[in-house]
């Protein structure tokens, strides 16, 4: 079956270009395109695509609120949202992650990159672009978290505190299991693992966990 996406863009030349490059893809079919927030968190309520693809900065409703509205902490059934952005807007990256998007892009990530966090996403998982996750290291190194960092509610392992290490990083779990010689099974578990301890709901919460503590350094 294919990946239904709905793609969110207040410049049209971008939301075309965005919705042209994933309609080629034989798995994936854009079934709507709003060019505002509102419009945005309307469509995706009343399709319910299986990814949502948003632009940070949306005129009414940004993507950041946008997000919030349909994979926030307290949505019942929450959609997975795929945030993409430009270098310039990286400050808002951390609040997008925090409204439960499921990943993050740069607009000129390629259609490799921006199929497979599609696919992640529609998959239950999550792509974090490397070259922004070494910039959003790096800002939040400055600005740290803005709240208390939750404990886990059982001490981590020393594989498990490696796998949050990784996941951070924006490795993949096949790149994790050819990494530590272990199976991508196993790297599953470990993950499953860290999600319980850390309450979090996605690997992008793993992820922001690292970045709260202070275990990954840019």
């Amino acid at each position: 079956m294919s990946i239904r996406v709905l793609v969110a863009d207040d410049q049209e030349i971008v939301r075309t270009g965005l919705s042209m490059i994933l309609d080629a893809q034989p798995d994936i079919d854009v079934v709507g395109e709003a060019a505002d927030g509102r419009r945005a968190v309307e469509l995706a309520r009343r399709l319910r695509p299986d990814v949502c693809l948003f632009d940070i900065r949306m005129p009414g409703l940004d993507g950041i609120q946008a997000t919030r509205l349909l994979a926030g902490p307290t949505v019942e059934d929450p959609l997975a949202v795929v945030v993409i952005t430009t270098f310039d807007l990286d400050e808002y990256v951390y609040a997008a992650l925090r409204a439960g998007a499921r990943g993050f892009l740069l607009k000129d990530a390629g259609t490799v990159l921006l199929t497979q966090a599609i696919h992640a996403a529609a998959n239950g998982d999550a792509l974090i672009a490397p070259s922004i996750t070494a910039r959003l290291l790096d800002a939040f190194a400055e600005t740290g978290p803005t709240s208390a960092v939750s404990q886990p509610v059982e001490a981590l392992t020393d594989r498990e505190e490696q796998i949050l290490v990784a996941v951070a990083r924006g490795r993949t779990n096949n790149e994790i299991a050819d990494e530590f010689h272990i199976s991508l099974s196993t790297v599953k578990t470990h993950i499953a693992s860290l999600m319980a301890k850390l309450g979090a709901r996605n690997r992008v919460e793993i992820a922001m966990w690292a970045y709260e503590t202070r275990r990954v350094k840019g």
